[in-house]
């Protein structure tokens, strides 16, 4: 890696571990004191790597500045030094200096901790995102506007005032009970699935901070996966969601940036190594007696990565939509189903269910429809690809559009 390329590469690996480990240590009401260390510790690296050069081994040079940065900071502060002893029990002789402990067992025990804190009810599930992402995932400001295609300032209005909401409530950074787990497990799962889809479905032009999110995402499912108490069937469904789904992230937009329709994917842009590893996921899923949505939207997923098209296959994804619109409705659950209606019974039959949604304000709606309508009463299709146009904010669904409509008028 370029040395240029280091110090960015490390903000987004280390800074999150670190920042769990000191929010950890010093609790909710400390949140703004972990990220100022760790910001010091890396504008320090920022300073002196410019001057004296990389050191040898620049991560375990990141963590001793950011423990000797932490001691400082207690020293500098008796009284709170004091407080934090006794809160974490850590040690009864007060001369007895407290660890600040970055090991890789204490770094993941710290994140999932965080994943818990930060993924709570207290807060709006956009809050929780754009927290997620600055404390979970070492996103800057910036970067989580352009990912929402907002500005900074109300990004940054918006982290605050999750910060602030945690601590009127009293939440606690500890590792969660088994109660705790089965209380806080689908609102920490939904928080991931969304900022997953975040990247996923994102309308931004940015395709790398795209991949980044659905990376991030993924990364914290699979920390769940990894500690004993939260590695449960509904957590690995949704990992081999995430897989299944990131397999065909590369086939999914053209080199100008347009869209591509999974009937027109290039398969051996597909991620096979991805579509294996969500194999072996959602067969770890299938325990237990408890039926999730990640469950089925992990099966329609899957056959999705099945590219020849037979009755089989589009029958089950029918099939899994079903039982997924029982389990939890969804009116984008019930449009993506007519797509499978369609290849089962037919357009018209799949017209009829798609236009009694009357998602009008839904620009996939339209799309839809077009599609549907397309060959059928192509003046009908071209109409509702208008429409959809008008009402998308995406370029590249735009461009899909206008692609779209012109097919249909050269006929």
């Amino acid at each position: 890696m370029e040395e240029s390329q280091l110090l960015p590469h490390l903000f987004r690996t280390e800074y999150r571990k670190i920042v769990s480990v000191l929010c950890y240590l010093f609790g909710i009401d400390n949140i703004e004191i972990a990220e100022d260390i760790t910001n010091d510790t890396f504008l320090a690296a920022t300073e002196l790597w410019s001057v004296k050069g990389i050191p040898e081994n620049p991560t375990a040079w990141l963590y001793t500045v950011a423990k000797n940065k932490t001691k400082n900071y207690l020293k500098r502060n008796s009284v709170f030094e004091q407080k934090l002893s006794v809160e974490i029990k850590h040690t009864a002789n007060k001369s007895e200096e407290i660890e600040i402990d970055l090991s890789v067992k204490n770094i993941n025990d710290s994140q999932l901790a965080m994943i818990f804190t930060v993924c709570n009810p207290a807060n709006s599930t956009e809050a929780q995102i754009a927290l997620a992402l600055n404390l979970l995932c070492g996103f800057g400001i910036q970067e989580i506007a352009d990912g929402f295609l907002t500005n900074k300032e109300v990004i940054y209005k918006r982290i605050n005032r999750a910060k602030e909401k945690l601590k009127e409530a009293n939440i606690k950074i500890e590792q969660p009970t088994i109660s705790e787990i089965n209380n806080r497990l689908e609102t920490v799962l939904t928080t991931l699935y969304l900022l997953f889809s975040e990247g996923y479905y994102s309308t931004s032009q940015n395709t790398i901070l795209r991949k980044d999110l659905c990376a991030e995402a993924m990364r914290l499912t699979f920390l769940l996966i990894e500690n004993p108490t939260t590695n449960l069937p509904a957590v690995n469904a949704l990992l081999s969601l995430m897989c299944f789904h990131s397999s065909r992230f590369d086939a999914r937009i053209n080199e100008n940036g347009e869209t591509i329709l999974y009937q027109d994917q290039d398969e051996t842009l597909w991620n096979q190594e991805l579509i294996e590893k969500g194999q072996l996921y959602l067969v770890k899923a299938s325990t237990g007696n408890n039926l999730s949505k990640y469950h089925l939207e992990a099966g329609i997923a899957y056959w999705h990565t099945q590219k020849e098209d037979t009755p089989e296959k589009w029958q089950n994804i029918l099939q899994l939509y079903n039982r997924l619109l029982i389990l939890e409705y969804s009116p984008i659950a019930a449009l993506n189903r007519t797509f499978a209606l369609a290849k089962t019974n037919g357009k018209k039959e799949a017209i009829i269910e798609a236009e009694k949604l009357n998602l009008t304000n839904n620009p996939f709606y339209y799309s839809l429809l077009g599609n549907l309508y397309t060959d059928i009463d192509n003046k009908k299709a071209i109409e509702n690809f208008e429409k959809a146009l008008q009402i998308t904010n995406s370029p590249a669904d735009k461009a899909t559009i206008i692609k779209n409509i012109n097919l249909i008028i050269r006929k």
